[in-house]
């Protein structure tokens, strides 16, 4: 059974409306020949949301369902930056305070965003799982109210919203392949497609460098605290999540690795053909879709530009043909 169900997230839409449109889907035909097979690719841009990533819908989501007493108290979460960018609009558009807890050597470009929005911000701990801990923390002594970036049903109904939009921008889906890193994209995607349209494909990818999710999703054995070194911040965990578990054993109908060779290469790829600037997660659906490529030839299938904050020092490293940390 799911975490969340379609009425979360046509609750979740409601409640979104007032804040920003529907993102974009777009068409490359390029695209298409670069991926071949006969694939039709239609491009979700989520980096033209507000903060430049669709976490700022699990952001809105989760502020507008908080209690009056909760909104008093304030929000507190771990982030590696986008969850926390999502998170300080919203409270700044609400009226929340936020505090948002990264680690040490976060992007720094990410970090500045977030303090610019209102929001206090902490440099905690050397990896996101140890800043998970030290948040937990702050928030009991603070009386916050943690909202965690995967384990939070309203940050994956907001998160579903993205997948409710994509399948009434594009009905002639066949399929799906999206970055996964805590899996609220994902989840929520799932919840949308059993709803709506239960033929549709979903796929997941991640890094080779951060396979936690993967390696628990193909033997049905949760981790935590797993090594990462990967350059797709967005998707770098090192643990399986208790909401979305299960749920992504069940529903996933495959889910594959990519190098960061690769998906620095999808970067310069999406870059050259739409122009747009994709953080390392945002290229990793195409990544994915190249991968996958053979077994889903002459379908159409969905792929998100989930986030568009790329620091400027590894844009340029990654658009001069280097891959970072390589």
């Amino acid at each position: 059974m799911l975490p969340v169900s379609h009425d979360d997230i046509l609750a979740a839409r409601a409640r979104l409306r007032p804040f920003f449109e529907a993102s974009p889907v777009r068409h490359y035909p390029l695209l298409d020949e670069l991926v071949g097979y006969g694939i039709r690719v239609l491009v979700k841009h989520e980096n033209h949301l507000p903060t430049g990533s669709f976490k700022v819908r699990n952001g809105t989501a989760s502020i507008t369902a908080l209690t009056s007493e909760q909104a008093e108290r304030g929000v507190i979460a771990a982030t590696t930056g986008n969850h926390g960018l999502g998170l300080a609009w919203a409270g700044a558009a609400r009226g929340v305070s936020v505090t948002i807890c990264v680690p040490r050597g976060n992007n720094p470009e990410k970090n500045a965003v977030i303090r610019s929005l209102g929001a206090t911000l902490i440099e905690v701990g050397d990896r996101y799982d140890d800043t998970v801990v030290a948040c937990r923390t702050i928030a009991e002594q603070e009386r916050r109210t943690i909202v965690h970036s995967t384990n939070h049903i309203p940050v994956l109904a907001g998160a579903g919203t993205m997948s409710a939009e994509f399948l009434e921008q594009a009905p002639d889906l066949d399929a799906m392949v999206i970055a996964l890193g805590g899996g609220s994209q994902a989840v929520g995607a799932l919840a949308v497609i059993e709803a709506l349209k239960p033929d549709v494909q979903l796929f997941a990818v991640q890094s080779q460098g951060a396979t936690a999710q993967h390696d628990g999703w193909r033997d049905g054995v949760p981790r935590a605290g797993e090594p990462v070194r990967t350059f797709a911040e967005g998707i770098a965990t090192g643990s399986t999540y208790d909401l979305t578990f299960d749920a992504l054993r069940g529903g996933l109908s495959d889910f594959v690795l990519a190098s960061d060779k690769m998906i620095a290469q999808c970067v310069r790829d999406l870059w050259t053909i739409t122009h747009n600037l994709a953080e390392g997660a945002g290229a990793t659906g195409l990544a994915g879709l190249r991968l996958l490529a053979p077994r889903l030839a002459g379908k159409t299938v969905g792929i998100v530009m989930c986030g568009g904050n790329l620091d400027a020092v590894r844009a340029a490293e990654i658009l001069a043909g280097r891959t970072p940390g390589v």
